[in-house]
């Protein structure tokens, strides 16, 4: 209990320093420390959840269904200890324990929500011991970091089957055929969930999607119905695989660009301001989770109602008299679906592509090239390339043949062109990798338009 404290209070105080200091806010060194004091702190703190915790992982969003099943989770009277500022590796997990911790080494709370990064699942599900555990999709992203989709699948197959059946519930997108996959190999059947609504549905995969073929015999799958990537509804052609039966679905969906959408979830119609047939998958997902940690179908749909974006995603900001849309896009499966809806659903005219090449990005851009920006052609009027690697970006619309600004290395001279560029009153999607995001939200911070990421 001693060490426990004291890792605790080590904690808390890095945290303290780093907002105070202004160098950060404490969202992952703190759990470092901790960590080094204690290596099994966040396995103590988790154990004082009242309840216990759920843990969701995927390539593509993460961030923003762990702010759903916590803001459903806290406005049924739970008190929530979750990751919200987005850091999703170990330390920033315990990082969030650490900060709702009392001064004597407790965790006071009732569930702790947790993204966790899909490389680093095995090590969180092993400390955390989650009653559930929510599988979203995955999408080739960091190709440097986590190499195949198979081997984090094989990793993600691993750590399910390692939680105790009767204790915890895998919750699986049965429209990804790696994730189906997973689950086909656990021992317990997972709670499946899925799309059922071909109205909204592409017939053919994108020409970069990634799941193709069946893990079974190496044949290629006939897909039905194309929804995300390579999400949709698949058989093998040799009947050796094919897409499970989902128990929750979302019909009948109805997309109004990046500002909402509608859909009928477990008989209910559930409205949300979040806009993107990729974030219908997210709501469902956290649909599913909410029923399965005890949560009424029309409590969760009224609650629903008033969700609000997570910084970065879909996040609304006003700068001089612009509407700025700032939106993460951080692999070509999430790349095309934020240029589609961008374009045919919100039918944007103004952009910022932000590229970068750091670690948390993946330090390989050539994925670009995977990326639809064609779809940019003869309906962008404002386009703008900007990150550390905004010359790569140019030379990909080059290709695309879609007319640019010249591009911009530094976050402030990339929104100053865009303010060139457009007209006060007119709305401009950031489109970025996530340290551009991040890059051009601080240069947005200190010009006095938004607050800090960890204050959202």
């Amino acid at each position: 209990m001693i060490r426990k404290t004291a890792a605790v209070w080590a904690g808390k105080a890095t945290g303290a320093l780093s907002r105070i200091s202004g160098r950060g806010g404490g969202t992952t060194l703190p759990g470092d420390i901790a960590r080094a004091i204690d290596p099994r702190i966040l396995t103590k703190l988790s154990q004082d959840l009242t309840h216990g915790s759920i843990v969701i992982t995927g390539t593509n969003g993460k961030t923003t269904t762990a702010r759903m099943v916590t803001w459903l989770l806290e406005g049924a009277g739970h008190k929530v200890v979750s990751n919200r500022a987005g850091a999703n590796l170990i330390f920033g997990a315990t990082a969030a324990a650490l900060n709702k911790a009392g001064p004597d080494g407790r965790l006071r709370a009732d569930w702790g929500v947790f993204e966790i990064d899909e490389a680093s699942l095995p090590k969180a599900v092993e400390e955390i011991k989650p009653k559930a555990t929510l599988v979203l999709n995955l999408f080739r992203d960091q190709l440097d970091r986590y190499g195949e989709l198979e081997s984090i699948a094989k990793k993600i197959e691993s750590a399910l089957s390692a939680l105790p059946s009767e204790q915890s519930t895998a919750i699986l997108n049965a429209d990804d055929p790696r994730v189906a996959e997973i689950g086909l190999g656990l021992t317990k059947a997972p709670l499946w969930y899925g799309l059922d609504d071909t109205s909204v549905a592409a017939r053919e995969l994108p020409h970069a999607a990634d799941a193709r073929t069946c893990p079974k015999c190496g044949a290629s799958l006939n897909f039905e119905a194309v929804y995300v990537g390579h999400d949709g509804v698949y058989e093998c052609p040799n009947h050796d695989f094919k897409r499970p039966t989902p128990s929750i679905t979302a019909s009948n969906i109805e997309l109004d660009g990046f500002d909402s959408f509608s859909a009928d979830i477990d008989k209910t119609r559930v409205e949300v301001p979040l806009g993107g047939l990729y974030n219908t998958y997210n709501v469902l997902a956290a649909f599913a989770a909410a029923r399965t940690l005890g949560l009424e179908p029309a409590y969760i749909a009224e609650r629903l109602k008033n969700f609000r974006a997570a910084f970065g995603r879909q996040e609304r900001l006003e700068f001089r008299g612009r509407h700025l849309n700032l939106v993460l896009s951080k692999n070509p499966a999430g790349f095309n679906e934020t240029v589609r809806t961008a374009v045919e659903l919100a039918k944007g005219t103004c952009f910022v592509i932000g590229l970068n090449d750091r670690k948390a990005d993946g330090t390989d851009v050539s994925w670009i090239w995977d990326v639809d920006f064609e779809h940019l052609k003869d309906k962008a009027k404002v386009v703008v390339p900007a990150g550390n690697r905004a010359h790569d970006m140019a030379v990909r619309l080059k290709y695309a043949e879609v007319p640019a600004q010249p591009p911009e290395t530094d976050p402030g001279s990339a929104l100053d062109s865009l303010i060139r560029a457009t007209n006060e009153g007119d709305t401009a999607h950031l489109l970025c990798t996530y340290t551009a995001m991040l890059d051009l939200r601080a240069e947005l911070v200190r010009r006095g338009w938004a607050k800090p990421y960890w204050e959202t």
